[in-house]
Order: structure tokens, then sequence, then C-alpha cells
């Protein structure tokens, strides 16, 4: 089974069992709901720990989540810092719109221009602000910062594990 990041616990909050996560989902009012299973992956540990969410707000920026049976801080003081991950299952392609993708689905992939040279291969998302920027790292030269919009990005075939890309001059400097 493959697991997703969604956030990252980064502290207690109180002394009734919350935690302070730092969501880094598109979506997180459908991956923090009431009844949803989530897997923790503390530091230093192999184990996935299984976790339902019995209680969530929103505090000073960050989601604050209750996990059923873990009704103090000493249950879950040992679950900072932790990786919070959602399984396989949890994904849907409702959640997308057309054009819109996984960044599991994006990093990893192949970057050609329109003539099909290869550019790079994406290695990261960045999402700065009014659309997401992909990192293609390219050999014996500096990453390209792609924005994802349309003019740029003209085609993502994921069965190919491939993007065509037509980079604007001045972009590639």
């Amino acid at each position: 089974m493959n697991y997703y990041n969604v956030g990252k616990i980064v502290n207690t909050q109180g002394l009734k069992g919350e935690v302070r996560v730092v969501s880094i989902t598109d979506f997180p009012e459908k991956r923090f709901k009431i009844g949803h299973t989530v897997f923790a992956k503390p530091l230093n540990k192999k184990d996935l720990i299984t976790l339902t969410i019995d209680g969530v707000r929103k505090h000073k920026g960050f989601i604050l989540l209750h996990f059923k049976d873990h009704p103090s801080i000493n249950d879950v003081e040992f679950l900072k810092p932790s990786e919070l991950m959602i399984d396989e299952g949890s994904l849907s392609s409702d959640d997308l719109k057309p054009g819109e993708y996984y960044y599991h689905q994006i990093i990893g992939l192949q970057v050609v221009d329109p003539q099909g040279n290869p550019i790079g291969k994406v290695k990261e998302i960045l999402s700065p602000g009014a659309n997401d920027v992909w990192v293609v790292e390219r050999e014996d030269q500096k990453d390209l910062l792609l924005p994802k919009i349309d003019s740029v990005v003209t085609n993502v075939d994921l069965d190919h594990g491939r993007i065509t890309a037509d980079v604007p001059e001045g972009l590639d400097e």
C-alpha cells in the first residue's frame, strides 16, 4: 500500500490530547474530517500508527486534531514530530478538476520541449501563490522553475510519464 503525506504534527495543543498540524494538502477540509483515518510516522520510527480523527478545528494557522482513544496530552506527546499520511484508498479523482494533478503524480516525470527534446525531471512542486511552480532538475544546469500555466505546460501525459513544456524565452536563464 502507498501512503501520501498530508501534513506534519509539529506540537501538542493544551492538555486534552490535541495536536497542531501543518497541512501540506490541497484538500485539508477533505483529509481532516471527523471519522477519517490517518497514519502517523513519528521521526526515528519505522512503523505507522493508525489514528481516527474525532475532533478538528483551526487555530492560528494550524489545524488542531484530536484522535479517538487519545484523551490527554500524555497520549499524543510521542507523536511530535510526525509525518501525517493517508493511504492510497483515501485518494479520489473527484477531488481534481481537469488539468489538476496530485503532487505524487507529477514529481519524477520527464519534461520535454514541444519537439520532444529532454529538458529535465520534476523534482519538487512549490506553491508560492496564484499557480504552482514545478522545479525541474536539469543535467549540468541550475534547476528550472516552471510555472504551471497552460501556455507553458502544454501537455501532461501520465500514461507515458512525460510533460511537454514550452519554456518562454528568459525563463531558462
